[in-house]
């Protein structure tokens, strides 16, 4: 049974927050609010996690996973970034957007394209989420919190609870979230391909 996390929206409890990171490190996954829609999550080394996360979607091996980062200087250590890619992501962070590079070796491999060797990566604009990753010290390995044959992402904490109970650990409420997932922007080739329209404005990479 998955525990219930009630947290406040824009001034997040300290205990309830170090108590999630806890779990996590425990080797927990957990369902949570984002700046776009919910999504799960888990440690980044997590082998049992991505496990777990690719049955509750139904994905497969060519699912790009994404880590959630609390700034750019974390998400540097783990994509690589030129110059004018830097700018363009710069600009559009914090925000809904996901995009997609090459892996540094700080990625384990579990997590890569098997063929493209990229990942995905984020910085949401969300208080919630920032306070838990300043308290976890690393990236959240993520996925969109979207079921096998449903066209939108679940909204409602207590809906994700009654429904995902026995295969998630921990569900994070801080209230309302969106429906829409990020906008995915690959850069895996050093120019901006928009993989998916969503939350965040597209009009910048067109």
């Amino acid at each position: 049974m998955a525990r219930y996390f009630d947290v406040h929206p824009d001034n997040p409890q300290p205990r309830t927050i170090s108590q999630i990171a806890d779990s996590i490190r425990s080797g927990a996954l957990i369902a949570y609010p984002t700046d776009s829609c919910f999504a799960l999550g888990c440690q980044l080394g997590s082998r049992d996690g991505i496990d777990r996360i690719r049955s509750i979607r139904q994905l497969d091996d060519r699912h790009h996973f994404t880590l959630v980062c609390q700034n750019f200087a974390q998400l540097g250590q783990f994509v690589q970034v030129d110059n004018d890619v830097f700018r363009a992501v710069k600009a559009s962070t914090p925000g809904s957007y996901t995009f997609i590079l090459p892996a540094t070796r700080e990625v384990p491999r579990k997590l890569l394209h098997p063929k493209k060797k990229t990942v995905g990566v984020r910085i949401p604009d969300h208080a919630v989420v920032q306070a838990l990753l300043a308290e976890l010290g690393e990236p959240l390995l993520s996925s969109t919190l979207l079921l096998p044959d449903e066209k939108e992402p679940l909204t409602q904490g207590w809906e994700i609870k009654e429904r995902l109970d026995h295969v998630v650990d921990a569900v994070v409420d801080s209230g309302d979230c969106g429906t829409e997932p990020t906008t995915v922007i690959d850069f895996s080739s050093g120019e901006a391909e928009i993989v998916r329209r969503g939350a965040g404005d597209t009009s910048r990479f067109e």
